[in-house]
């Protein structure tokens, strides 16, 4: 069984809550793209483990692998090692693997993320990690990969060739060309590190669907970050649809049997870009606050809404979701009256689907219906049924509208705070 599951709007769903309830059924676990751009949040046992690289079934039994869509920080990586030890958790070779073919993020990466970011008149958000530059250098064909790093004449070798023109392109911009060879010595150390960990990912996942066995691709980030399909500009520089774990992991369309989605009770985005539904107010203070809605990675406030329904379809569109996930409902308690945005007006037209250009996304003025909220504490409800009448006609509703049923309802961060619908 190959399963998928994706963020369904911009990214924070609550992926990795979702995944670490899951991956106690699941031989694999791998992420498919994306960099520690991403953060996935698991809570257990008291303790709270805030991942970037290291998918979230750390806390299981399941092989854990690094695809080679993803773009990785080796250093970040050796801190979230690290931290997992200091905490009990190992994470030995036989427990991870990640992908020869995996790219490197080099520290002419970030400077160059950084300097691009801060000469630009309209700011994309970018959290200056290297991703984007690091994906750049994918396509372009100038990447390092981990089984550079690995080899130390190959990974001096690459760098001969690709430094040049870095330097040249760091100075440009006003920056230090010296960064472009920077930090050499540790890269190398953490390469002779990691050389126990590198796999074929593609084929671990091959052989092991062909053995019965089960394998859940974990993505990051959000539907509406996609590089192709997201609110361009303002999106992330990897494909987050479900389609992008096939190619990325080296896994046929034909073997995906369920692509899940996970979805807020209502909507989060981080950085610059078109929110329709965004509230400056007293409300998404409410949001901000109960939810908890500060980056993973940055740390930064969350922008907070209504639940956007036209947004909600075309996530379901893109990935073919077989079922969803709700998070966050227990954040809307408190709230007299709850608001859903079943379309938008712009320009005089009533539309009930997004259009195409982030600008026209940005003037569009959202059309609500309005539904009762509840005041009852849900935090501890182990059923949907035992959820107040208006939750679950709230749930009911969304279910209704996005077309795609409802598997799982998550009322808080803890482990045992989700059930089944």
């Amino acid at each position: 069984m190959f399963t998928i599951i994706t963020g369904a709007q911009f990214g924070d769903e609550g992926k990795g809550k979702i995944v670490d309830m899951m991956a106690s059924h699941y031989d694999i676990i791998a992420r498919f793209q994306g960099g520690d751009n991403a953060g996935h949040t698991v809570v257990a046992e008291g303790k709270i483990y805030k991942l970037h690289l290291i998918p979230s079934g750390v806390l299981f039994d399941a092989r854990l692998l690094i695809g080679p869509g993803t773009v990785m920080n080796p250093g970040i990586l050796m801190e979230e090692l690290a931290m997992l030890s200091e905490n009990g958790v190992g994470v030995p070779p036989s427990k991870l693997g990640i992908d020869a073919k995996t790219s490197i993020i080099m520290p002419y990466h970030i400077a160059l993320d950084r300097l691009r970011e801060s000469k630009r008149t309209v700011k994309i958000g970018t959290t200056s990690r290297g991703i984007g530059y690091a994906y750049i250098d994918k396509v372009g064909r100038d990447e390092i990969q981990m089984a550079d790093i690995a080899d130390k004449n190959r990974f001096l070798k690459r760098l001969d060739e690709i430094a040049p023109q870095k330097e040249a392109a760091i100075k440009e911009l006003g920056g230090d060309p010296m960064i472009a060879r920077s930090e050499i010595d540790d890269y190398i150390n953490i390469g002779v590190k990691l050389r126990p960990y590198i796999t074929d990912v593609s084929r671990e996942i091959n052989l092991a669907l062909k053995q019965g066995k089960k394998v859940l691709a974990e993505g990051a980030q959000g539907t509406h970050l996609d590089i192709i399909h997201g609110t361009q500009k303002f999106v992330t520089s990897s494909s987050t649809v479900a389609g992008s774990a096939c190619a990325s992991l080296g896994v046929g369309p034909t073997k995906v049997s369920n692509v899940i989605g996970v979805i807020k009770a209502y909507i989060t985005r981080v950085g610059e870009g078109p929110l329709p539904t965004e509230q400056k107010n007293d409300t998404g203070e409410h949001l901000r606050d109960k939810g908890g809605e500060f980056g993973t990675t940055t740390g930064r406030p969350r922008r907070c809404g209504w639940f956007d329904v036209p947004l909600a379809l075309k996530s379901t569109n893109l990935n073919g979701y077989t079922s969803m996930a709700l998070t966050k409902l227990d954040v809307l308690t408190g709230l007299d009256t709850l608001k859903l945005c079943l379309g938008y007006e712009l320009e005089g037209k009533r539309l009930d689907y997004p259009p195409e250009h982030s600008d026209e996304i940005a003037r569009c003025k959202p059309v609500y219906v309005e539904l009762p909220g509840w005041h009852e504490d849900i935090s501890d409800t182990e059923s949907f049924s035992a959820l107040p009448e208006n939750a679950r006609l709230y749930v009911e509703m969304l279910e209704k509208l996005i077309g795609v049923g409802i598997e799982y309802v998550s009322i808080g961060p803890g482990r045992k705070q989700t059930f089944m619908k």
